[in-house]
């Protein structure tokens, strides 16, 4: 069987960077017949003619020209279809090239419809094997997302004993570091020493070591051994997102490396309690509320050991706050620890967790639409952190808060402070029992998991202005956090 040439590959017959038919010939050479980015036969202007290399913007520019131009059919409304025909092929090589390779002048050869009919060297696509484009006519902001991004995302498989499991990283070097989650590199806590397997995009396996585990953002760091050359993912900066923005998922859902799925930001500024084994005891400031919401499962390790048995997750014995992105993007056990990419294939988050409709993680039935991802500047941070000293650090508000809506009396939205402690910084900022915060840091403030999420965002000995209300009159401070104990 056949199958389709990678999208990125040089086109058969291409010229080399800078080359043109007119130039081989006057060298002495045979020229080659001229071929598109999808090694097809084009039409050239006669020798001598000027050649070009457009940034993709302009290229794309060129498609639409006047009627009555030079080399066009005249009339209202007149089309060449051999010209259409080339111009799509050169939108489907922009369409990833302008993603992927910037302007090399390598690699991808296509004809702009300019009016001119020139050959025009645009982009030089280092897409990854597995991104099959068969219909060239269809390629879209997704498949060039997927190409630019997928040689940054990687598959783990983490194994001890006879307990194992799958998911998902992301490239931050070409000399291999790599961040996941914790409940990845730790089976979801019930484990420190485990051996690691990674799969990388084009099919190379490499052994890896864990550099730190983060659990109370649920993200660590692995080291591949003897890595080089490897693509780095590029950062977005994930306070700069709207809801509505495209939101592109890659991971191995299910051990399915490399698969891609499309939505949007749902939501931001949400907040989400998950229940962990790896996360330490120290009291995490909230008191659960009567609402009845549970904590959502890590979703990781219910994939079968490699005997077919099924994994047993440890009994959580902590939670953890976290700030998240939702998004709709079909997220499943396996993506975690992979890539929530935007429009232009930068990470915006690192998936993590899904809501459910009911039942334990082992019953879940996988993706209801709601999944939620760290943002890429929180995971930025803490994976320097990790990198730097094998460790991450995390703020300390000094306050025991609860939900105000919780409170009968209460008539603001908000976390409510039940305590606050000796020394702490809630004290040094003047905070007292009975306040209740509704904004920290630009963030609005809903319940007791939301301001934990936000306190927790900042290293230790951070600052963020906190507005709170006392009776009933609303006030701003400046918060320095302490350090929060691992």
């Amino acid at each position: 069987m056949a199958y389709p040439a990678a999208v990125g590959a040089p086109a058969v017959g291409a010229p080399a960077a800078g080359a043109t038919a007119a130039g081989a010939t006057a060298a002495g050479a045979t020229a080659e017949y001229p071929r598109d980015a999808f090694g097809r036969p084009i039409d050239v202007a006669p020798a001598g003619a000027e050649t070009l290399a457009y940034p993709a913007y302009q290229a794309q520019q060129g498609y639409a020209t006047e009627s009555g131009q030079p080399g066009q059919p005249s009339g209202p409304g007149s089309k060449d279809p051999a010209r259409r025909k080339s111009s799509v092929a050169l939108i489907a090589a922009l369409a990833i090239g302008a993603l992927v390779g910037g302007v090399s002048g390598a690699g991808i050869y296509a004809l702009a419809d300019s009016g001119r009919g020139n050959g025009t060297a645009v982009s030089d696509s280092q897409g990854p094997s597995n991104v099959v484009v068969n219909n060239t006519d269809s390629v879209n902001q997704i498949t060039a997302v997927a190409a630019k991004a997928s040689p940054s995302v990687v598959t783990i498989e983490v194994a001890s004993g006879q307990d194992g499991g799958t998911g998902s990283g992301v490239i931050l070097s070409s000399d291999g570091y790599v961040l996941t989650n914790t409940h990845v590199v730790t089976l979801d806590g019930a484990v420190s020493d485990v051996s690691i397997q990674v799969k990388a995009d084009d099919g190379r396996l490499y052994s890896a070591t864990v550099v730190g585990t983060d659990p109370i953002s649920d993200l660590a760091v692995i080291k591949l051994d003897n890595a080089s050359g490897l693509t780095a993912i590029d950062f977005a900066d994930s306070s700069k997102l709207n809801v509505g923005d495209t939101a592109i998922a890659i991971g191995a859902p299910l051990g399915l490396s490399g698969t891609v799925t499309n939505g949007i930001v749902s939501a931001l500024n949400r907040s989400i309690t998950v229940a962990s084994s790896a996360a330490p005891s120290t009291p995490d400031e909230t008191v659960p509320d009567d609402s009845g919401q549970s904590p959502f499962d890590f979703w990781n390790f219910d994939i079968p050991n490699e005997d077919g048995s099924p994994s047993q997750a440890p009994t959580a014995n902590s939670s953890i706050s976290l700030p998240v992105i939702q998004t709709d993007a079909a997220i499943n056990p396996g993506n975690s620890g992979g890539a929530l990419l935007n429009g232009e294939g930068e990470l915006i988050g690192i998936n993590v967790a899904i809501a459910n409709a009911g039942g334990s993680s082992s019953t879940a039935a996988g993706s209801i639409g709601v999944g939620f991802s760290i943002p890429s500047n929180f995971a930025k941070r803490i994976s320097e952190e990790l990198i730097a000293d094998g460790a991450a650090t995390h703020g300390l508000l000094g306050a025991s808060v609860t939900t105000a809506s919780s409170d009968a009396s209460s008539t603001t939205v908000g976390a409510l402070i039940s305590e606050v402690s000796s020394g702490g910084a809630a004290e040094a900022a003047g905070l007292q029992k009975g306040d209740i915060v509704t904004n920290f840091n630009g963030v609005p403030i809903t319940d007791s998991i939301d301001l934990t999420a936000q306190v927790r965002v900042l290293p230790a000995g951070g600052t963020a202005d906190l507005t709170y209300v006392r009776d009933g009159e609303s006030a701003t401070v400046s918060v320095t956090v302490g350090e929060l104990s691992s």
